[in-house]
């Protein structure tokens, strides 16, 4: 068998309907369409499901169950995931940078899954009552973000929580990580050209002395053994 003698088994196949094309061919003057209403004009159509306006099924039935439309803004983050990374200090820009958490989380919350064996603090984080035990028990300590007072009803409230979590995501994205990462290379490069001219400099010192005192010697030397030009004898 080759690939091109492949071939649909017999039956598999059917040409498409050819419509509009006589009486005799079953499929002529209206085309399959009928007479008149909605779907036999062109571009008749209504959304599936439709019902001719009454409730339709989808609609009728009972729901069940509910999703939150933020329930990607909060992150889980394991105990044993703390252990991983080399910052003592842990917020959720670190968390991003390591890959712990997806970009787009606002917030996230330790839970307690593993263990923890380092002393770390957490800064800005979420945590179970579990978790929080668990990293004071290895030393370490964890700072909750504050409510902040809802001062004007729940509509203040809301319209405060919603500046919170824009100002977060602000911060919290691809490209302000890109340009913290940028800038501390910037300035790993500075610090690293300061340390080394001072260096140079001090190594080019000693070598310049004894060039100069080289050359000093090959002129005294050149001079002693220069020959006059009238007598023929050497300068004293």
């Amino acid at each position: 068998m080759q690939l091109n003698t492949i071939k649909p088994a017999p039956g598999a196949k059917h040409s498409r309907k050819r419509v509009g094309r006589g009486i005799g061919s079953g499929l002529g003057k209206t085309a399959g369409l009928g007479h008149k209403g909605q779907k036999a004009r062109a571009g008749g159509f209504h959304k599936i499901g439709f019902e001719g306006g009454q409730m339709p099924l989808q609609r009728r039935l009972p729901k069940r169950g509910f999703v939150s439309p933020t329930r990607g803004d909060t992150a889980e983050v394991r105990l044993s995931d703390l252990n991983k990374l080399a910052a003592e200090t842990i917020d959720i820009l670190v968390l991003k940078e390591a890959g712990v958490v997806p970009i787009q989380a606002l917030s996230a919350k330790v839970i307690v899954s593993g263990e923890i064996k380092r002393k770390v603090t957490l800064h800005g984080l979420l945590a179970s009552k579990g978790a929080k035990a668990a990293v004071e028990a290895a030393g370490g300590t964890v700072e909750m973000p504050a409510a902040a007072p809802a001062a004007g009803g729940k509509k203040a409230a809301r319209a405060a929580a919603a500046k919170a979590k824009s100002e977060v995501r602000a911060k919290t994205t691809h490209a302000t990580i890109a340009e913290e990462r940028a800038q501390a290379e910037a300035k790993a490069k500075a610090e690293g050209k300061s340390e080394a001219k001072p260096k140079q400099k001090a190594e080019a010192k000693p070598e310049a002395k004894q060039e100069a005192k080289a050359e000093a010697k090959a002129k005294a030397e050149s001079g002693k053994a220069r020959p006059d030009a009238k007598t023929g004898k050497k300068a004293k």
